[in-house]
């Protein structure tokens, strides 16, 4: 093995490692945040078609329930995420560090 592949090996781990501690370091928890940002979206928006999950009354209930069949797959999963959930408090506290 010559001295430029020796280089040209050490120059490739060098790139490896380096992409991977600004993943790490910058790009990951900015995807962290972005994913939880538009999770509480959708919890949102489905807590709003469907607040009698919840047992909360809503005049609008006979309309959104046209969207089941649409959201049925990502319904149980939700209902699920949102008895698990601590408190909306909790959650954005997190975000935040507190």
């Amino acid at each position: 093995m010559t001295l430029a592949d020796r280089i040209d090996d050490f120059l490739a781990v060098l790139r490896e490692w380096a992409a991977g501690l600004y993943h790490g370091l910058v790009t990951h928890p900015a995807y962290e945040k972005i994913e939880k940002e538009a999770e509480d979206t959708e919890d949102t928006f489905m807590l709003a078609c469907f607040p009698d999950a919840f047992g909360i009354p809503s005049p609008v209930s006979y309309y959104t329930a046209e969207l089941l069949p649409y959201l049925e797959s990502e319904f149980e999963a939700w209902e699920r995420r949102m008895w698990d959930r601590g408190s909306m408090l909790e959650r954005k506290g997190e975000q935040y560090h507190f």
